[in-house]
């Protein structure tokens, strides 16, 4: 198999083109990536010599054009992804998630190569803490943000070309990924290093917000199941049952480093904040027989805590432009 993984030096496509190379040796792997300052080609250091790098952008139709021809399957990782940045300036979301899927959608249909599209559960918008409810594929969209809106806008285009074009493509839309390599604008990320800094957590609101989280290697395991066994013109949802609300997961990090669970500041909430995310994956699980590796969030979040602590020379660089960014906002 020929794989093109677009951001792949991206948090969730780089665990992705790892994984692949460890345990898929007969895939070859090119990966296409812009290296914003999300992207880094360290996080593909490990597995540099077994792969193909293209710098490059997705909205570059020539260039996609010229990378898709010579693949079997396409995985489109990249996209602008923060919130909080969406809300400072949704150009660049527009930019990247929409006319960059447009871009992809084109030369795949062009040369008949099949497509996974990943996306979020934020294009669902959000559900109230005491509903008992969890998204599902047939749950209507209703994003909240530039970058939902514009994640929305992608999943929708990928469903006309379906239909309208017959290209062979699959949908993924995951809860909250965090692990290994994740950059440290994120909350789990920006937490932990805050941690090791000695500075102390922020949460905005009450930290009451619900996310269900899934540890990134279990998200890329599912997209593998879902290439591997997926029917055309599908959407899978991903998720591994890790409801928990942000107040809990920092308490937790503080616990997971030795710290009095009650060490963190509460500040001004963001605007439009989503209050909960839930992911219902039995179609997933009963269809392809995906299940997750980390069963107990605890275990992949100290797992986590850990690699942030041993990799210091990987986040480092990034961390104190991000926090000068979050000054700026106030958070």
């Amino acid at each position: 198999m020929r794989l093109l993984v677009t951001g792949g030096a991206g948090f969730i496509g780089s665990n992705f083109v790892q994984l692949t190379v460890r345990e898929r040796p007969d895939v070859q792997v090119t990966v296409l990536d812009a290296l914003t300052y999300a992207g880094d080609r360290a996080s593909l250091a490990p597995v540099a010599d077994a792969i193909t790098f293209v710098e490059g952008d997705v909205t570059d139709a020539p260039l996609v054009d010229r990378l898709v021809g010579a693949a079997d399957v396409v995985v489109h990782f990249a996209a602008e992804s923060h919130n909080d940045n969406s809300l400072h300036d949704p150009w660049p979301f527009v930019r990247t998630n929409v006319i960059g899927t447009y871009t992809l959608l084109e030369a795949v249909r062009k040369h008949g190569v099949r497509y996974h599209h990943i996306s979020t559960d934020e294009v669902y918008g959000d559900l109230e803490l005491d509903d008992p409810e969890r998204f599902t594929a047939s749950t209507p969209y209703n994003p909240s943000s530039p970058y939902s809106s514009t994640k929305a806008s992608s999943d929708l285009l990928v469903r006309a070309w379906a239909r309208s074009f017959g290209i062979q493509a699959t949908i993924s839309n995951c809860s909250n990924n965090y692990g290994p390599y994740q950059h440290v604008e994120k909350f789990i990320p920006r937490q932990v290093t805050n941690v090791i800094d000695g500075v102390r957590p922020k949460l905005y609101g009450q930290g009451l917000n619900v996310r269900d989280w899934i540890h990134v290697e279990d998200h890329n395991t599912a997209v593998w199941a879902i290439i591997d066994r997926g029917r055309a013109g599908e959407t899978y949802l991903i998720g591994a049952d890790g409801e928990m609300n942000n107040r809990d997961v920092v308490e937790l990090i503080l616990e997971l480093s030795g710290l009095p669970t009650d060490a963190y500041d509460l500040v001004a909430d963001r605007p439009g904040h989503d209050m909960r995310y839930a992911i219902d994956s039995s179609m997933l699980r009963t269809e392809l027989g995906w299940e997750p590796r980390y069963r107990s969030f605890r275990d992949g979040l100290a797992a986590t805590v850990a690699w942030y602590r041993d990799n210091e020379a990987w986040w480092r660089p990034r961390k104190e432009a991000t926090e000068a960014k979050y000054a700026q906002l106030g958070r």
